[in-house]
């Protein structure tokens, strides 16, 4: 099958940091935690390395070790991150024959302080991913089965709508893993093209930034998905999402996501796991247990292998066991591709972990 992905670019800089040498912070009545950096003082890292990223690479060299036909319609800078770059999607076997090269700025990159649990607080220069614009878009580029949309920075963003339509013009599987900025700056523009999006793969918090957005015509609250008696139901099916003072059940926000014409909604929680609605059921995966080396890229692998395992099987729960299986190899890893399972060993891994990944059905024609 042919993917196409469009989105973030990236070479990251991963400073390793025993967690001695860093203090952490977490807040009593929040779900945030910090690295405190001292001024003026140098800290010891155990391992500083360099690598690929970015959710448009992160994706293409998963799908492209999947069997997937992959290009990639990224920018780049003219610079030396910008050769590593095509040297990586090169000798993953991804077309770049739609990277484009821009000298108004350097190819983004990233620095990831992975210490403490190794959830990785990072910084960010976004640099040539901005630039993406209407005019660079053709539609020959999404003549695929698949088209992938990673999230888009600043005015890059303001191409989503073009690229949903230029991609449904060609027939092709839409998928979108929208960054939070992308869903709150630009809220409008995202909620018109709904209907075209057959795949949305969003974390809990930015599934909880779209609530707002939707209780005005689906309202609040709802009904909380019930689990049997001697089960305990996830967090999310339990919690629901809140924002802004707005609360919505997570199978309201299904029934409404799914109303407005997504096909799959798609929801990770962390050590959770996820979950997929359809307008017909919800699905929940628990994660397997893993040593994690680091956090940065989980998301990606799970998006990306979910995406890809639907269009080929067609089957939600597979691929939804085939993404959490591919996003605990990739947290194995400081980096987020050398974890990126190929896929006779990822289906390997799916017939025989299966039943270690049980899933949780709940019907919405009840």
């Amino acid at each position: 099958m042919k993917s196409v992905t469009i989105g973030g670019a990236m070479v990251d800089s991963i400073a390793i940091i025993d967690d001695e040498r860093i203090e952490r912070m977490s807040m009593r009545n929040a779900e945030s935690a910090f690295l405190l950096l001292e001024v003026g003082r140098k800290t010891e890292a155990s391992e500083i390395s360099q690598h690929c990223g970015g959710g448009a690479v992160n994706a293409a060299v998963g799908m492209a070790r999947l069997r997937f036909d992959v290009a990639a319609v990224i920018k780049l800078g003219q610079d030396a991150r910008a050769e590593a770059i095509l040297r990586r999607l090169d000798g993953e076997g991804v077309s770049t024959r739609w990277v484009m090269r821009d000298a108004r700025s350097a190819t983004g990159a990233s620095v990831i302080i992975s210490s403490h649990e190794r959830d990785a607080a990072i910084f960010t220069f976004r640099g040539a991913n901005t630039l993406l614009c209407t005019a660079d878009l053709k539609p020959d580029m999404f003549a695929a089965d698949v088209v992938y949309i990673s999230g888009l920075s600043n005015e890059s963003a303001d191409c989503f709508p073009d690229i949903i339509r230029l991609a449904k013009s060609q027939k092709a599987m839409v998928a979108t893993n929208p960054g939070i900025r992308q869903l709150t700056s630009r809220a409008s523009s995202f909620r018109k093209a709904l209907a075209d999006i057959d795949v949305l793969s969003i974390n809990r918090a930015e599934a909880a930034a779209l609530v707002p957005q939707l209780v005005g015509d689906h309202g609040e609250g709802g009904p909380v998905l019930e689990c049997a008696a001697d089960e305990s139901a996830p967090a999310l099916a339990r919690r629901g999402l809140e924002s802004g003072g707005y609360e919505m059940s997570l199978r309201r926000f299904v029934e409404a996501m799914t109303a407005r014409g997504v096909r799959h909604v798609v929801i990770t929680n962390g050590m959770d796991g996820a979950y997929v609605g359809t307008a017909g059921e919800i699905l929940h995966c628990p994660t397997l247990p893993t040593k994690v080396a680091g956090t940065a890229g989980a998301g990606d692998a799970f998006a990306s292998t979910f995406v890809a395992w639907l269009a080929s099987s067609g089957k939600a729960c597979e691929a939804l066991r085939a993404g959490i299986i591919n996003a605990a190899s990739v947290v194995g890893h400081a980096d987020t591709q050398t974890g990126l399972l190929r896929g006779d060993e990822l289906a390997q891994r799916l017939s025989t972990i299966a039943d270690k990944l049980p899933l949780t059905r709940w019907s919405l024609s009840d």
